[in-house]
């Protein structure tokens, strides 16, 4: 097989040049023996110079690409740890993100459970025998429990409820009430002393009240029980005369009737 040379190669145009060189010496019979050798060793140290140059080239060429794949994988190393990096700091984000919302979601619960809290203390608006008055839950629950013992007949028990009320919210708007319902409850047991003490301090400290013409009527109940007629009587009448419309008043007058 034949064997080509680029003529791109240096030292094959070297070659070249140096076999035109000597075959022209030879044929034109230029140069002297002497100086044609000394033309073909020079240029034989032409070509082994080119040749050397040649491979440092291309042991260059190698080196120069040894570290662009050095460079192309550290890059490539770099591309990855950012990436890794990104994903850390977007799972970082997304946690983030949940802690957020659940710290705003407990706030709010928070917020919620301390309003519904705070209202159990803040004072309500109640209206008890046709007056209208403030009074705190704690209050108000205290005197709808005592009544409700009244209720179910257990007076001794309903005494001692209303007394502690009395004692515990001196100044609560629900106090002539709580008199009125204690004196029935000693009205009940017996107690009548107490009872007529207690129905005359809700006539004296709230004569307005709804109940004070029904205090009064029992005021004279508890004479009559104590056989105090003439006390009674005198109940009776002023009970007339300072509440004539009431329907106390109209029960007033029967008994009245009766005593003469």
């Amino acid at each position: 097989m034949k064997r080509t040379f680029s003529p791109r190669q240096p030292w094959v145009a070297a070659v070249l040049a140096a076999s035109t060189l000597v075959g022209a010496t030879a044929h034109a019979a230029l140069f002297e023996d002497d100086e044609a050798r000394r033309a073909i060793l020079e240029m034989r140290q032409r070509v082994d110079a080119m040749q050397q140059a040649n491979q440092r080239a291309g042991e260059r060429s190698g080196d120069d690409v040894a570290q662009m794949r050095r460079s192309l994988l550290d890059l490539q190393s770099q591309i990855q740890s950012l990436q890794s990096e990104q994903a850390r700091l977007r799972g970082q984000n997304e946690q983030l993100q949940k802690d957020v919302t659940d710290l705003q979601q407990r706030m709010k619960d928070v917020a919620k459970a301390t309003d519904e809290r705070l209202r159990q203390f803040e004072p309500l608006t109640v209206n008890v025998d046709g007056k209208e008055f403030k009074a705190d839950p704690a209050e108000k629950r205290d005197f709808e429990a005592a009544l409700a013992v009244f209720r179910t007949g257990k007076f001794p028990e309903a005494g001692q409820a209303f007394a502690a009320f009395m004692r515990q919210y001196p100044q609560s708007g629900y106090i002539p009430s709580a008199r009125f319902w204690l004196g029935n409850a000693q009205y009940a047991t017996r107690d009548y002393t107490n009872a007529i003490g207690n129905f005359k301090s809700l006539l004296t400290n709230a004569p307005d009240n709804a109940r004070a013409p029904e205090a009064a009527l029992a005021i004279a109940n508890c004479q009559v029980e104590l056989k105090d007629t003439r006390a009674a009587r005198k109940t009776l009448e002023d009970l007339i005369r300072v509440y004539p419309q009431s329907e106390a008043a109209g029960a007033a007058r029967e008994r009245l009737s009766r005593m003469k």
